[in-house]
């Protein structure tokens, strides 16, 4: 793995297995753009998150893959299967000693990053516009990363603070 991270340069690769044991990693989904979703099954944040999430992940289409990562170390297997099944995910990857939380120097979740078709940052941050201040979104940072993605074009917003639950690296 990269060991720094940075905008519109390569994302880090990594392999992570799946809830139920199949290996994913960067690097077999080029071609593709890509949507990092560092997950929790206990944070407000993401479970606030994952239906406007979902929503747009159905209209993205075959182009974009949704990548939940579930980097919380208390967090075990069974609570991540439930949460996702609650929630609508059909798939989480487990990243059981955050190698990829640190690679991509995830503080909190949900946090976001955007990968485009040739492996490349194009976005990091907020899901939405929503804080503590603001609880309804004006915006969708993440879907208007993927259209412009799709259509050809830079994002407008490359980077936004991440705002949720503190993920604790150990």
């Amino acid at each position: 793995m990269t060991p720094t991270i940075a905008l519109d340069y390569p994302a880090p690769l990594f392999s992570l297995p799946d809830l139920e044991g199949r290996q994913w990693s960067l690097e077999s989904l080029r071609g593709k753009i890509v949507v990092l979703y560092f997950w929790s099954a206990e944070c407000a944040w993401c479970q606030r998150t994952d239906p406007h999430v979902m929503a747009h992940a159905a209209r993205w289409g075959e182009q974009v893959v949704l990548l939940p990562i579930a980097s919380v170390l208390e967090e075990t297997p069974d609570q991540l299967r439930q949460a996702a099944q609650e929630r609508g995910l059909p798939l989480v990857l487990q990243d059981a000693a955050q190698q990829v939380a640190k690679a991509y120097q995830v503080q909190t979740t949900p946090h976001f990053f955007v990968i485009d078709a040739e492996g490349i940052l194009r976005y990091q941050g907020a899901f939405d516009d929503v804080t503590f201040r603001q609880r309804t979104p004006t915006r969708s940072y993440v879907d208007e990363t993927v259209r412009a993605l799709l259509a050809g074009r830079a994002p407008e917003i490359k980077e936004t603070l991440a705002y949720g639950c503190a993920l604790t690296l150990h």
